[in-house]
């Protein structure tokens, strides 16, 4: 198959690369671009451990061609931290409060609760528990995950109205 122009930009930064069109996103972040953030899960987007932002929206992206993200911008786990490396509000608080355990779906759901936040800020925790639905975990029962997600709602809120 013939390969095709992609340009897009992933964690702020323009890449450009000559891909076969079918290749899959997750291929791409992974082997392309050494991004070794998303996991590759199942591979039938039923799992979530590969989700990114592209374009404002949680996708899976062992589901979507490379060719369908041409252009588009992408946010990966590696992409939530500060450019400094300064943990996101999300990020500290899975780790302070235990969102994970073999940390295998955790750039998926952290990743996927950053979307959730900026779609809903104040969300409660059904909102939680529906937001990341579409994201399994097999250790923690989502107890200490929820927790994470409200904790640093409640961190990114009050940062806001300091702000204001």
């Amino acid at each position: 198959m013939a390969k095709m122009h992609v340009k897009m930009t992933v964690n702020g930064r323009e890449v450009e690369a000559l891909e076969e069109p079918r290749v899959l996103l997750i291929h791409f972040l992974r082997e392309t671009l050494n991004l070794t953030g998303p996991h590759i899960g199942c591979e039938t987007s039923h799992c979530g451990a590969c989700t990114v932002d592209m374009n404002g929206k949680s996708v899976k992206s062992c589901t979507c061609f490379v060719a369908q993200a041409n252009g588009a911008d992408i946010t990966t786990i590696e992409g939530i931290a500060g450019p400094d490396g300064t943990l996101h509000a999300l990020q500290e608080a899975f780790r302070e409060h235990h969102g994970l355990q073999c940390g295998f779906c955790t750039p998926g759901m952290i990743t996927r609760a950053y979307r959730l936040l900026q779609e809903n800020p104040d969300p409660s925790d059904e909102d939680i528990r529906y937001g990341i639905s579409g994201n399994l975990c097999r250790c923690t029962g989502y107890q200490n995950i929820v927790k994470a997600i409200r904790s640093a709602a409640d961190q990114l809120n009050a940062s806001k109205e300091a702000a204001e």
